[in-house]
């Protein structure tokens, strides 16, 4: 059977950054909630042990890249913990619309959507927790996706407990660049003091991004497109960039602004959900059983 996949995006509604550890990565407090609007995954189950992406990323290549990595993960986990699968390949394409490098979560969305849609294909049966236990060795942002709520993230990223922010329209924008996570991160000037603070007391505080700052600063693009967003809408970066978003209470309004926008803006208006659009799909299709 073949099936097509969402694989949403996500914003950091608001992003903290309270600490370094002592391996480098950094403890933060943020605030996760899926689009309506992402990438789509097609998959086709194999009779022999072949994963095959039909539609390979330039630059990447495939054994680098997240779909296979998770792929494989999976079969491996499986054939270590002897559970029967009824397949052990899939031909995979990728209907691409999210960025690369865009802060909003394209990658580790694809990995996490291989993982439950392979479950569901090869018929492994593994709870979502495990997936999602699997999914943090591929990407700190997997276990969100595959839990598939919105969510306050601490530590790196991996302590999740789910949030209900409110459902608002947003006017996503992307400047033409990609910002590598790691740009961000060692930057000297990049703030990693705030205060830790409970759910609740951010949720009254307006929300902020601590990645911002840097992003503005060294990469112009960024800060020509969220100048002139902020003069339509409060708006803030996602992740470490490089889009930005402004928040809108309707559809009508964000998608406004977009078809009045300069040229040079590129971008997209979608719905914030708390309940993830892949998770969604997968309740809405058939329980396989084994012959």
């Amino acid at each position: 059977m073949t099936l097509s996949w969402p694989s949403p995006a996500k914003l950091n509604l608001f992003l903290y950054i309270t600490g370094k550890r002592p391996d480098g990565y950094h403890n933060l407090q943020t605030l996760f909630q899926f689009l309506d609007y992402g990438d789509t995954l097609t998959i086709t189950p194999r009779d022999d042990t072949q994963l095959t992406i039909l539609t390979p990323i330039d630059g990447v290549e495939d054994k680098d890249n997240l779909i296979i990595k998770a792929a494989k993960l999976l079969r491996d986990y499986c054939q270590q913990h002897n559970i029967p699968l009824q397949y052990h390949g899939a031909d995979i394409s990728v209907d691409k619309k999210l960025p690369m490098g865009g802060g909003l979560g394209g990658g580790s969305s694809n990995a996490a959507t291989t993982l439950i849609a392979l479950n569901y294909h090869w018929q492994a049966g593994l709870s979502d927790e495990i997936l999602a236990e699997l999914g943090v060795s591929l990407g700190a942002d997997v276990p969100v996706f595959v839990k598939g709520h919105a969510a306050f993230a601490e530590g790196v990223g991996e302590i999740l407990t789910p949030a209900e922010p409110k459902e608002q329209w947003y006017l996503v924008a992307h400047p033409g660049i990609s910002i590598p996570t790691p740009t961000i991160f060692t930057d000297p000037e990049l703030k990693r003091n705030s205060p830790i603070r409970s759910l609740g007391a951010l949720l009254k505080a307006p929300f902020e991004n601590d990645c911002e700052m840097i992003a503005r600063k060294r990469f112009r693009e960024v800060e020509y497109l969220l100048s002139w967003l902020l003069e339509y809408a409060p708006s803030r970066l996602t992740g470490t960039g490089a889009c930005v978003f402004g928040e809108f209470d309707s559809q009508v309004a964000a998608s406004e602004v977009l078809i009045n926008a300069p040229e040079w803006v590129h971008g997209f208006v979608a719905q914030g959900v708390n309940i993830s659009p892949l998770h969604l799909f997968r309740s809405r299709i058939p329980v396989l059983l084994h012959p």
